[in-house]
């Protein structure tokens, strides 16, 4: 496995690459992360019908992580994770604005994939599920949701996106998509068996509820647009965002990028276009490469 030093520079590197994506990829990138964590988030709520308590939240725990698995195997960007930007921000190789840009344009791209997501499940009638069963769990679960305070809604937007970011990081320890995927599932399964907050899956569960509710006439208490974005959208977002930013992307930096490692990267260069194939080279490597090109 790659060692929390070289995970640190990873990222570092990553991250510089990650705010060079055009923007109308980043997007749809973005949306692809909305999909793939709305499908976990459905695929939670299937999988623990009619349990209760600690099995209930046991067994959802248990297959959500499948979302944050296809954002990072198949290719997305997921705004909670990508809090971990902090990284290379501090070591002075991107720019707050690049850093700000990317996260509110992944944030958009997120919620379109979300909300989308949330009109095929319920208008396409997933939620016949269990004779109509499903659709009544997800107005319960917006419903807990948006009757949260707005401060227990932060702290646990906190805790959320430390594990996803650790899931992140730890994936980035592994060396083959086997362990990549075992990494990253024990902090999910433990964000989500504790009942904390994830902005991201919230923007499938919450209007998932609210269209659950108008198609299927169900009565709904302290449950709307307003609540769910000033009671949850608004402090879980500020909540991942410290969780994610600061337990984890700036301790992390402070541990184990010192200013000498911070430098072994070249320095911001905003002239340069993305390019897919674009990694950095080791030029030492380099040089013995052609060297053992003209022996041969």
């Amino acid at each position: 496995m790659n060692s929390p030093p070289e995970i640190a520079n990873s990222y570092m590197e990553l991250g510089i690459k990650k705010v060079k994506i055009p923007y109308p990829k980043m997007f749809i990138l973005g949306i692809y992360a909305g999909f793939f964590i709305s499908s976990g988030a459905l695929c939670s709520l299937v999988c623990s019908y009619r349990m209760t308590g600690g099995d209930s939240r046991f067994y959802s725990g248990l297959v959500f992580p499948i979302g944050l698995m296809l954002c990072l195997c198949a290719g997305s960007e997921l705004f909670t994770g990508n809090c971990l930007l902090v990284i290379p921000l501090f070591c002075r190789k991107i720019l707050i604005s690049e850093m700000l840009i990317s996260w509110l344009i992944v944030y958009l791209g997120n919620f379109v994939g979300g909300f989308i997501m949330s009109l095929l499940v319920v208008y396409g009638h997933v939620t016949h599920l269990f004779d109509y069963g499903l659709a009544q769990v997800f107005v319960t679960t917006a419903t807990n949701k948006t009757t949260l305070s707005f401060g227990d809604a932060f702290v646990k937007g906190i805790l959320c996106n430390f594990c996803v970011c650790l899931s992140v990081w730890m994936s980035l320890a592994a060396k083959d998509l086997f362990s990549k995927i075992a990494a990253l599932w024990a902090p999910i399964l433990l964000f989500i068996s504790c009942g904390f907050e994830h902005c991201v899956a919230n923007m499938f569960f919450i209007p998932a509820g609210l269209f659950a509710s108008y198609e299927y006439h169900i009565t709904r208490v302290k449950l709307d647009w307003g609540r769910y974005f000033y009671k949850n959208l608004i402090p879980v977002t500020l909540g991942n965002i410290c969780g994610g930013g600061i337990l984890v992307g700036l301790g992390y930096w402070y541990i184990y990028l010192t200013p000498d490692s911070c430098n072994t990267l070249p320095p911001i260069d905003n002239n340069v276009p993305y390019n897919d194939n674009q990694i950095p080279q080791d030029n030492n490597k380099v040089e013995n490469d052609v060297n053992t090109n003209v022996i041969k």
